[in-house]
Parts: C-alpha cells; sequence; structure tokens
C-alpha cells in the first residue's frame, strides 16, 4: 500500500502541472500593521494548514476600530497568494518585489500576517469596513499621495484598488509586483511624514493561480507538509559617523524600539536602512565619545526626540589595558533631556567592539538600562536586539573582534556543574563505602575438632 502511495502521489501532482500548470486555493494572504503599538500582541496562535474564517478575520480587526484615530487604509489587489511572495522572489532575486512590503512589517509598531484567510472574508471586506464606522471614504486607483485630502474631524477609510495584471509571463509579473510594492510604499511613507496615525491592510479578492514548475513536482510527495522560512529582512550596515575623515563611531541593531506608555517608536529603519537621522552633535575623542542620533517628524513629538550613547576608554591597572565602556544612555524630547539610563556589564577591550544579542530596560535582557532617577523625569523603556557599537579604535570603517556581554558561566551552565559535583560526590561516597568492606578473618574448619558445649553445665 506503501508502495503504490509513494507512485500516486508524484502522479497526481505531474498531471496537475502538465493539465492545468497551477495548483488552485482557496486562501489569500492579509497583511495588516498600524502606527499604533500592541495592536496583536495577545493574538491566538494560528496552527500550520488553518484557514482564517470571517469570523476570526473580524475578531482580528477589532483593536483597529477602537483607537482614537481610525484613519484604515485598505490596499486590494484583484489576485494573490502567498505563492506569490515566495515563487516571484526566487525567480528574480534581483527585483525584491516585495521588498517595501516587508520592511513596512517588520518595523511597524504593530504587525500582524495572516497567510491564508478564507477569500470570500477578503472579497466582501470593504463591505464589512464600510458598516464599523462613520468613515469618510477615499477612493484612489493608484497610490499618489498629492490627491489624498484626509478629513480630520472624522475617521477616514481609504481604498487603493492595486492594478491588475496577468501571470503569464513571469518578468512582466514580476514588474508588476514591484511597482505595486513601490506604491504602497510610497503611500505609506508620505502618511508617515505628515504625522497621521493610520491602519493599513493589504489583501485580495480573489486567490491566484501561482504556476509551478516541474521541477519542483519530484519532491512534491515529501514535501507537502513543508514550508520554506524566509529569513526576516534585517538592516544589512551599521550606522557610521565621521569626524573628518575617519570614522570613529559604529552602531547596528536590528531592532531599536523606544516606548514611553503606550506610544511606540520604531528607530531602526530611520536610523540604519533610510538614516534619516541627525548626527551632527556625536563627538570623538580618545577618552570620551558620543552618539547622537536626532530624529524629527516622529508621531506624537512636537520637535525631536534625541537618543545619546555616551562610551569612554579607560586604562585599569588589573587588567593593564584599555577598557571601553557603555556608561549612559540618554533621551532628549525637544532637547530637554527626560530621561538618563545607566548601563551595567557594557564594556569591552578598546581595541574590541562591544555586542550583546538584548539590551534593554528588562530585567531579562544580557545588558540591562536601570533609571538614573537624578537625570529622569519620565519612564521610558528602550529594547535593542542584536546590537553591536563601537567608538574607539576603529579600522576600515568596520567593527573589530566582538566582545559578547554573555558571560561564560551562564544559569545553565551553572545548573550543570552543580548537578555533575553532586552526582560525583554520590559516587565518590559509594566507591569510598565499598572499599571500606571487610571480611571475617577465620572461617570454620571441617576437619578440626567440632565445638562442644555441655548443656548440663
Amino acid at each position: 500500500m506503501q508502495a503504490y502511495r509513494d507512485i500516486l502521489v508524484p502522479l497526481i501532482c505531474t498531471f496537475s502541472v502538465l493539465f492545468r500548470g497551477v495548483f488552485p486555493r482557496d486562501h489569500v494572504p492579509a497583511l495588516l500593521w498600524s502606527t499604533h503599538g500592541s495592536l496583536w500582541d495577545s493574538k491566538p496562535a494560528v496552527h500550520e494548514g488553518h484557514v482564517i474564517s470571517g469570523n476570526e478575520l473580524h475578531t482580528l480587526l477589532q483593536p483597529v476600530f477602537t483607537q482614537n484615530s481610525k484613519n484604515l487604509v485598505l490596499f486590494l489587489q484583484d489576485q494573490l497568494s502567498v505563492e506569490d511572495f515566495t515563487y516571484y522572489s526566487k525567480v528574480h532575486e534581483d527585483e525584491k518585489p516585495f521588498h517595501s512590503v516587508q520592511e513596512i512589517c517588520r518595523f511597524s509598531p504593530s504587525s500582524l500576517v495572516l497567510p491564508a484567510v478564507d477569500w470570500k472574508a477578503t472579497s466582501h471586506l470593504f463591505d464589512y469596513l464600510q458598516k464599523k464606522a462613520d468613515w469618510h471614504l477615499v477612493n484612489m486607483s493608484d497610490c499618489d499621495a498629492s490627491e489624498l485630502v484626509m478629513e480630520p474631524s472624522k475617521p477616514n477609510l481609504i481604498l487603493v484598488k492595486l492594478q491588475s495584471f496577468s501571470r503569464t509571463n513571469d518578468f512582466s509579473a514580476v514588474k508588476a509586483f514591484v511597482e505595486i510594492d513601490k506604491q504602497i510604499g510610497k503611500l505609506t511613507k508620505t502618511l508617515l511624514n505628515r504625522g497621521i496615525t493610520f491602519s493599513a491592510i493589504y489583501t485580495a479578492m480573489r486567490p491566484s493561480r501561482v504556476p509551478v514548475h516541474t521541477a519542483v513536482v519530484s519532491q512534491a510527495g515529501r514535501r507537502l507538509m513543508e514550508t520554506d522560512e524566509q529569513p526576516p529582512t534585517v538592516p544589512d550596515r551599521p550606522f557610521n559617523w565621521t569626524s573628518g575623515n575617519e570614522t570613529c563611531i559604529l552602531m547596528y541593531a536590528t531592532t531599536f524600539t523606544l516606548k514611553i506608555g503606550e506610544l511606540a517608536f520604531n528607530l531602526a529603519n530611520k536610523t540604519f536602512i533610510s538614516q534619516e537621522v541627525d548626527a551632527s552633535s556625536s563627538y570623538c575623542s580618545d577618552t570620551n565619545t558620543t552618539l547622537s542620533l536626532k530624529y524629527t517628524n516622529l508621531q506624537n513629538i512636537n520637535k525631536s526626540l534625541e537618543v545619546r550613547f555616551l562610551l569612554t576608554n579607560q586604562f585599569y591597572l588589573g587588567s593593564a589595558r584599555n577598557w571601553s565602556t557603555l556608561d549612559f544612555v540618554q533621551i532628549f524630547q525637544d532637547d530637554v533631556l527626560v530621561t538618563t539610563f545607566r548601563v551595567y556589564t557594557a564594556s569591552a577591550p578598546a581595541e574590541y567592539s562591544f555586542h550583546c544579542q538584548l539590551v534593554g530596560t528588562s530585567e531579562q535582557n544580557g545588558s540591562r538600562l536601570v533609571y538614573d532617577e537624578k537625570g529622569s523625569s519620565q519612564k521610558w523603556d528602550i529594547l535593542m536586539t542584536d546590537f553591536q557599537i563601537q567608538g574607539f579604535n576603529i579600522k576600515d570603517n568596520q567593527f573589530s573582534y566582538a566582545s559578547d556581554c554573555a558571560s561564560f558561566f551562564s544559569p545553565g551552565i551553572w545548573m550543570g556543574l552543580v548537578t555533575s559535583l553532586v552526582l560525583l560526590w554520590i559516587l565518590c561516597y559509594g566507591i569510598f563505602m565499598i572499599m571500606r568492606l571487610s571480611t571475617n578473618d577465620r572461617f570454620d574448619d571441617p576437619k578440626s575438632q567440632p565445638l562442644s558445649v555441655p548443656l548440663t553445665e
């Protein structure tokens, strides 16, 4: 029976490719993102292969309608499938057809990716959204934000109908996806630059039929339940600041988030990708370095938001060498100091860079930021992942060898050592007790005179 099954599955897949050239789908993907923070932090886990129904989709959209600012953008495409993201990205890797969408979802304060949503629910999504609020409706055939007119006194529902195209040719389909991706990125950036808070949905009316090459069919039998995980898009270069002709500060992080209350600022995109940040107040010397990152045009910030990293280079007699230490992180809002953090366990030899997987205000982070009560008037939270910084002895505009914040004796290592020592002590005690066992010196001799004890005595 197993042999027949092994032959039948590839055979069915082959005939599907030869006669239809595509695999039909009954679901479409839906990408959600928002400038509001923590909208979908408590979302239920979605199992692989599960298709989101209409009621489940409506439940996931409820946090969007509970915000004070209910501006909503609906990017609606004629046809779309989750295979479009993987297939066309692999066909033309140089084009990067979904680069802007990936960056937006990664660096938005809130985002949610639904790989499979019932297409009947998305086909009536616009009608459902119209009933949820007293919207000011804006219809756009393209993403020309210059013609966009928002109503400040009412919630705005912006419907963007993306262009339709044929998938008969891979090259033309990739070009169409690249253009759609640019339009989504352009409108999103325009709304952010205007300081407008909004949520967005990118989905389609019905699923598309993605071509499947015959080279894939040979592996279909063993890969029916296998998924290809695409690595997330991360910044590809560090931020550098030069003094004269030499680079004196390097900094890198895959996530750089500041949060106060419910308001969150994701600064990784502005810092490491678009580099829309002013670092003119930075300072370098042989003993002190200050990296100043000043951001403007941020939501709910009047003028600017500035983050400063203060590093020192000092000689220590105990190790007989210079050490670079990240001492303080300061936050300035509108040129006023509002928060100062003391940084613990953030040091490295002066010739090295400092690296830590998690840096922030949480106690679970590898390098922790602690409030300095004397220099703090507001309680901010910071989280930086894969953080690396170097403020001294930079050569060839590259990081030196990284000294990591993770200590050698981690809690797991301590648990293993203590357990091993206890078991070793038990083993040694057992061996010692066995060696102390002794036998009787005399044995009964059957040839000797037996011992007799008279009973009368």
